[in-house]
This record gives structure tokens, sequence and C-alpha cells, in this order.
């Protein structure tokens, strides 16, 4: 019943900050809300299956150079079909690179994982005429639910339209995730995270499992980029580098993988922690580096983790 109290207040706060926030604060929740689909994707790898991908950045890239060229190359502009495709594109990378990562575990997973991220990341920045190379490529304004909204200025539509949009899709994305966890096929991942041996023996097919987790994390990836793309304009290489990469990982830790909703907390704190540390110094990166090793040293269940230590106190 607390939960569902605070999550209805939460939800109220998310749809009332266009009109308290002001255009900047609404606008800086935008990435947000991607980064929190993409996450809730990432968490069914790493706080369900029990593998980290040190690469899920290259879903991120895919699904928004889909959008570019999508939009920009093909004139398709309806956010619905944006989407979609992006999912599709996902998951038929996914399967593939899926194939070779799940025959691996712990850090030999992780490596090559990233070492295919950064492979795109080349592919992006060095074939110019097909990516547009450092440069990137244009994303367009998107119609939403087939309404042409290019009359609207741009801070308009990022914090009006689009920005319900937003709400909408990560709560859509939430709760297909919460189902997804909730299931037989989740409670499978818990017990070959738990114990792949164990699981096996019981007549699970582990490898089969996370090929599917793996699988609709990159789906989850690709539908963010789509959404991570749309407020900047561009798709460009450095979505698909490894430091961005590490933000995601970080964003997890930050929100605590050992909780369902602590991707969403991450993502967010992320955002804000991330703008205000770089108006105060150019060495933010510096202070995110010694954020992360007390997260891991003295809270290691992250952000949610202090949540649900303060609720279990006040009871």
């Amino acid at each position: 019943m607390i939960h569902r109290a605070a999550l209805a207040l939460l939800f109220a706060v998310l749809l009332a900050v266009p009109y308290v926030g002001g255009g900047y604060y609404t606008i800086l929740l935008l990435p947000a809300f991607g980064y929190g689909i993409a996450l809730l994707g990432m968490n069914l790898l790493l706080g369900y299956t029990g593998l980290l991908s040190l690469g899920q950045a290259l879903f991120v890239a895919l699904g928004a150079y889909t959008a570019a060229y999508m939009t920009s190359r093909f004139k398709i502009l309806h956010f619905e079909a944006l989407l979609l495709a992006a999912c599709l594109v996902g998951v038929l990378v996914a399967v593939p690179l899926a194939t070779l990562c799940v025959r691996y575990v712990k850090i030999f997973f992780g490596i090559l994982t990233l070492s295919f991220s950064m492979l795109f990341y080349s592919f992006l920045f060095k074939f110019y005429r097909i990516t547009g190379g450092d440069e990137g490529i244009m994303v367009a304004r998107p119609y939403l639910l087939g309404s042409d909204l290019s009359s609207m200025d741009k801070v308009a539509y990022l914090t009006g339209p689009f920005y319900y949009y937003m709400v909408a899709l990560l709560v859509v994305a939430t709760l297909v995730m919460y189902r997804i966890t909730r299931s037989p096929f989740g409670l499978r991942l818990r017990s070959i995270r738990d114990n792949a041996q164990k699981a096996e023996s019981l007549g699970v097919p582990v490898r089969l499992h996370r090929l599917l987790a793996f699988v609709i994390a990159g789906a989850y990836g690709a539908v963010a980029g789509v959404a991570i793309s749309i407020p900047t304009g561009l798709a460009d290489p450095g979505l698909a580098f490894w430091v961005h990469s590490g933000n995601l990982v970080f964003m997890l830790l930050l929100g605590g993988y050992t909780n369902f909703f602590g991707p969403l907390l991450g993502a967010f704190a992320f955002i804000f922690l991330q703008d205000q540390l770089m108006s105060l110094t150019a060495h933010w990166r510096f202070l995110f580096g010694a954020l992360i090793a007390v997260i891991v040293i003295f809270v290691p269940n992250g952000l949610m983790g202090v949540v649900d230590r303060s609720r279990k106190w006040a009871t």
C-alpha cells in the first residue's frame, strides 16, 4: 500500500514538473526518461540474471541511429514507427551477439560486450559516408500519435507533448518489465543468477534464458536510444563509446540493482547530480568517481538500499 502511494505521488510530481519546474528542469528530465528505460533492460541482465554488460551503449547508439536514418534519410517521422523499428533492430542485432556473449559469464561476458560496443563505435566513427562520422546524423522532430507538431517552438514541443509522451513511455516500459520480472521467466532468471548449475540440473535452459534476457535488454536499450536522441536532434558516435557504457553502469550502481525501481532512481539521480556538479566544477568526473567508490564501499545496494533501510527503521 505504501509503495503504491509513493508511486502515485511520484507520478503526480512528474506530471506537474512542466508547470512548477520551468522549461530548464523539464528538458533536463528528458534524458532521464530515456536512460531509465535503458537501465530497466540492463538491470534484467545484472540484477536478475547476474550478467554485467559493459557495452550496453551499443544498443542505445543503435536506437539513436535508427531514428536518425528513418527521419533524415527515409523521411519517416511517426514516433511510434521509430520506436518499433528501433526495437526490431535492437532484437536483430542482440540475437547474434547474445549467441556469442552468453557462452561466458562474469568479467569475460562484460569484456566481450564492451568489445562489440567499441567495434560499433569504430564503425560509426570511420565510415563517414554511411554514419556521418564524428558529425553524426541529424534526427528530425517526429510526429506524436500522428500529429505533426512542426509549427510548435522546439522548447514548447519538448516541454509539452513530447515530455508527457515520454512519461507515458516510461510507465509502459516499467509495467512491461515489472511483469517480465514477476513471471515464471523472471523467477528462472533469478535462479540462474543465484546458482546456474543447480538451475540447469532442475531443467532450466540456462543459456537460452540468458540469451532472451540479453535480447530484451537490447530492445530496451534501442528504444531508449530513440528517446535520448530526439531532444538533442543528433545521433553521434559518442553514444556507443565506452564512457557512455560506463555511465550506464554508474547509474545502475547509483540507484541500486537489487531493487526493481533502483535503475529509475539511478537515472534521475545521475542526471541531476551531473547537472549540479558540472555547474560547480570542471572536475565533476573526479567527484563522480569518488561518489561511486563511497557507494560501493558503504552503500552497496545504492540509493534504493538507503530508502529500504530508512523505511525499515521507520516501521
